[in-house]
Formats: structure tokens, sequence, C-alpha cells
């Protein structure tokens, strides 16, 4: 009869671990982690402030006396507050038509833009599209090489597109560096398997795109969007160069104009009422800070409400 021990009664030696015990910290460990902070946060805020602080400036300084602009008392709150400017600019015609041309221009910009960059981006991540690397290296060749100036007036000018509104949508509809970014995401972020799955139900390849492919890529058309309403608002050097009748200038042109201008009746924005050149000058001053704040306020409120759509998965069970 042979004598087994049962593991569960063997006595065994007990196991005692010994706690890990932490070097202590030194001066340099226990404020290098403040000091860096303390580094990183002061030049976030002065990078802020410097991007904040001129937009605030022209802000206070449209509803400042120019005179005091001039002597430096305004810079950090406004001083002989006067609405004048504003009053002037709303009063006059020119301004409206502007403001109007824009919005034009960067709504339909905007829409040939997009809408040629997505479809022309979702060929190109094709794999079975002939002739896709050929076209490819040809649309990245435009980026290093340029016809210049004089080839695309004459090319618009051939086409009959000057003095139309045209000449300021189509010349730049198409940004290769764009179309490279949404071809990128086609090829990255829109599986193969979805499409093969949608054939098998009796999709073709219009109805793919249009019924799966755009919904999910809400992020990538949001951002192209945004890309493009920011360069049409801003624009105005195809505008002057295309252009020459001034009822259709963008106000991106207007307040160019304004801008090296120094005489304000030139202008036609202050009415013939103004017999003394200083006081044009004061009118002047007033008119330019006022048209920058017009002009970049639509976009300023428009991006933030846009960005929200940046951070949404957009392939979270397109797949399964």
């Amino acid at each position: 009869m042979s004598l087994t021990t049962n593991p569960r009664t063997t006595d065994s030696p007990k196991q005692t671990v010994s706690p890990t015990r932490r070097p202590p910290l030194t001066l340099r460990d226990r404020y290098g982690d403040r000091v860096f902070n303390i580094a990183a946060i002061t030049i976030l805020l002065l990078s802020i402030l410097a991007v904040v602080y001129p937009l605030y400036f022209i802000v206070i300084a449209s509803v400042s006396d120019p005179n005091a602009v001039y002597e430096g008392k305004v810079w950090l709150f406004p001083s002989g507050i006067t609405t004048e400017g504003y009053e002037r600019i709303f009063a006059d015609s020119r301004i409206w038509n502007g403001l109007g041309n824009t919005v034009i221009y960067t709504v339909l910009g905007t829409a040939v833009s997009v809408t040629t960059i997505l479809f022309g981006a979702y060929a190109l991540s094709r794999k079975d599209m002939p002739g896709r690397k050929i076209l490819m290296l040809l649309f990245v060749i435009t980026m290093f090489f340029d016809g210049g100036l004089i080839t695309k007036y004459l090319v618009v000018r051939d086409l009959g597109m000057l003095d139309t509104v045209w000449a300021v949508v189509l010349p730049g509809a198409v940004g290769v560096w764009n179309l490279i970014i949404a071809r990128s995401f086609f090829e990255h972020t829109i599986p193969n398997e979805l499409r093969e799955a949608a054939q098998m139900d009796g999709a073709t390849d219009f109805k793919f795109f249009f019924q799966m492919v755009l919904p999910l890529s809400k992020p990538l058309i949001m951002l192209m969007i945004m890309v493009h309403v920011v360069a049409h608002w801003n624009s105005f050097f195809d505008a002057l160069i295309f252009l020459n009748d001034d009822s259709k200038y963008p106000l991106q042109l207007v307040l160019r104009n304004i801008l090296i201008q120094s005489d304000v009746s030139s202008t036609g924005t202050t009415g013939g009422d103004i017999e003394s050149y200083a006081a044009a000058q004061r009118i002047a001053e007033l008119t330019k800070y006022a048209m920058i704040v017009v002009s970049s306020l639509p976009l300023m409120i428009a991006l933030p409400f846009m960005q929200k759509h940046f951070t949404k998965g957009a392939m979270i069970g397109a797949v399964k």
C-alpha cells in the first residue's frame, strides 16, 4: 500500500514578495513636469494671443474714433465709440452688390469643386479603372509645372468666359492636393468588400456611389466644403484678372480697392458730403476696419458649426 501525499495538505514555505520601492524623487523629477506644463501653457497662451488680439483690435478699431486709434489710445477697449463706418458700408449699394457676388461665387464654386473632386477621386481610387496611374501622374505634374498667368488668361479668353462668373469658378475648380486627399480617403476608408457585397445585391456603380459611398464620406465632404468655402470667399485675384465690370466684383476685390486707395471719394463709399481731406481719411479708416469685420464675420460664424463633423466615425458598422 503506497502512501500518497495530498498536495492540499503539503506544507510549503510561504513566499513573501517584498514590495518594490520606488527611488526617491529627485528635485529634477519633482519639478520637471511642472516646469514643462507651465512653459507649454505659456507658449500656447502667447500663440493664441498673437492670433486673437489682431482680430479683437480690428473689431474695437472699427467702432472707435480714428484719431484715438492714430494716437495709440485704442489697444484694449474702444475709445470714442461710433458706428459711422458700418452705417456708410450698409448704406452703399456697391458693398451689398459685392457681398451678393461673393455669395454666388462661393456657393457655385464650392458646389462645382466638391462635385468634381468627389467624382474624380472615387474614380481614381478604383483599382479596376484603366489608365488610373497615368491619369494620376498627369494630375500630379500640374502641381510642379504651370502654364503661367498669360496662358491661363488666353485659355479663359478663347473659351469665351471673360467677364463672366465662370471665369472665377472654373479655372481653379479642381485642386490636385484636395483630389489626392479625397482619393486616399476612398482607398483606405471604403473597403472593397463593401462594393462586392453591393454588387451581389444588384447595385450598380452609380447606385453604390450615391447611396453608400457618399453617406459614409460625410467627414471628407465637410472638409472639402470648408476648404473651398474659405478659398472662394477670400479669393479676389481671378476676379481682378478676368472681370472688367465693376458690378461683378466680389466683396474682397471691393475691400482691396478700399485698402489701396487713399482718396476715399474715388471708391464711391463716402458720397460727396466730405469737404476736407482729413475728414475723408477719417472715414477711410472707419470703413476699412468695418469692411474687414463685415467680410470675415460670416466665415467665423459658419465654420464652428461645420467643424463638428470631423470627429465622427463614418465607417462604424459599415461592414458586418
